[in-house]
């Protein structure tokens, strides 16, 4: 039976539960995707390929949704983000994998809050289905040792929290990407070393531990608050935006700008740049409060509302998102992706910089 005006999210739980669709609803998924011409643009749907790419993206939602209980995060948004985001990026990935002949490196740049985890499981997911073997290495993975940290902040007592340029061991980062990129070449089953961390270690400041061993990578996805950040002219401090206020807020900002320099040799192993862009900056701190709270009341420890203030105000004195990322989703030689993130976490616009 028809549904005389079905949803998306009714024609997706129809999908889910393994049942083929009506004409109707064909039409309707097919409308949705030519009505958004920037995401149509990203994804490469036309009024002549997307009854194509509906058959092939229905087929994909329903042998990556009987795995639904592994997913990450599971809410009243989750099948739509699945359609309209998460199954075309994991297509979009594999093809970016086949041309470019050897393991893609895919940068996922996004502040707190973003969903940079959340997307990097779901596209393992997703990508385990397609058959590409993919992994997720985190920015943090590669953190300076605990006592190389301690070191540094007797160096540098600005340094009270890991993150910001500077905490971060570079080389073993390119070295890592290098031999992923290469390990196809060489034609032979080593395993590759892959960075670990644990932020629990020594109190909750974290060190490095055993690596993960890995073999024949297809596709890796290197996430961070951070990651493809470019060092920005100095006069840009001139007037910035607070909570860089007083000199030494600024003194601080130049300095870790400075600092961005050394990431660059590692960001050039990057194959692409996606951008978790949320349409206020500021919904980090509210996100940040959210999953405090909610933390708090299953019971664990978790921060206070002020001591989130001081602990997001100071990334954002170290790289401030109106400073270094606004300008960087207009940069279409150093950004493929921009996806735009409500203050509920739905999907904003999603769209290439040059659209």
């Amino acid at each position: 039976m028809e549904l005389s005006n079905p949803s998306l999210r009714q024609i997706l739980q129809i999908l889910q539960q393994g049942k083929s669709l009506e004409k109707k609803e064909l039409e309707t998924l097919e409308n949705q995707e030519l009505i958004e011409p920037k995401r149509a643009d990203v994804f490469h749907i036309t009024s002549t390929n997307v009854r194509e790419i509906i058959r092939q993206r229905s087929l994909l939602f329903q042998s990556v949704t009987i795995d639904y209980n592994k997913f990450p995060i599971r809410d009243n948004q989750t099948l739509e983000t699945l359609w309209k985001l998460w199954l075309p990026l994991g297509i979009k990935l594999v093809n970016k994998r086949k041309n470019l002949g050897r393991p893609l490196v895919q940068g996922i740049l996004g502040g707190q809050g973003t969903g940079k985890t959340t997307l990097a499981k779901i596209l393992i997911l997703i990508l385990d289905k397609l058959g590409y073997k993919t992994i997720s290495i985190s920015i943090d993975d590669i953190y300076k040792t605990y006592a190389e940290r301690q070191l540094l902040e007797k160096e540098d007592s600005r340094l009270i929290w890991r993150g910001p340029p500077g905490t971060h061991d570079v080389s073993l980062g390119i070295e890592t990407l290098e031999k992923l990129r290469q390990s196809e070449n060489q034609n032979y089953d080593n395993l590759i070393p892959i960075p670990r961390f644990n932020k629990s270690l020594f109190n909750g400041a974290g060190d490095r531990i055993e690596p993960e061993m890995v073999s024949k990578v297809d596709i890796v996805l290197f996430e961070g608050w951070f990651v493809g950040v470019r060092p920005i002219p100095e006069e840009n401090f001139d007037f910035a935006p607070p909570p860089i206020i007083t000199e030494a807020d600024q003194k601080f900002a130049r300095d870790m700008n400075e600092k961005l320099i050394e990431y660059l040799p590692l960001w050039e192993k990057l194959d692409s740049l996606i951008v978790l862009y949320p349409t206020d900056y500021r919904f980090s701190k509210q996100w940040r409060k959210q999953a405090e709270q909610q933390m708090i009341a299953s019971g664990k420890s978790g921060m206070s509302d002020d001591e989130i203030e001081k602990f997001v105000d100071y990334f954002w004195q170290a790289l401030h998102p109106e400073l270094f990322i606004k300008p960087l989703i207009k940069n279409s030689e150093l950004v493929d992706l921009v996806i735009e993130i409500n203050s509920d976490h739905s999907l904003g616009n999603i769209y290439h910089p040059n659209y």
